[in-house]
């Protein structure tokens, strides 16, 4: 039997990059969303929206990700 290192070690960088990245965004997702002042006050109306806009991108984000996952494993 004979292992290729070399491929398996490339699976293995990949896979912990992307993992480590998925995990990352949907904190930065997570991270927005949790930030937001329960009540707006008049002039930080501009700025939660936006918080609250690159947190649905990150969420995004991930699900295209998995999306691209699965799509890989089925066809």
């Amino acid at each position: 039997m004979h292992i290729d290192w070399t491929a398996l070690g490339s699976v293995f960088g990949v896979s912990l990059a992307a993992t480590i990245g998925l995990v990352g965004l949907f904190t930065l997702g997570v991270v927005g969303l949790a930030k937001q002042p329960p009540a707006p006050a008049a002039g930080s109306g501009g700025a939660a929206a936006a918080v609250r806009a690159g947190a649905y991108v990150c969420f995004a984000l991930c699900g295209a990700a998995v999306a691209y996952g699965i799509h890989l494993i089925v066809v």
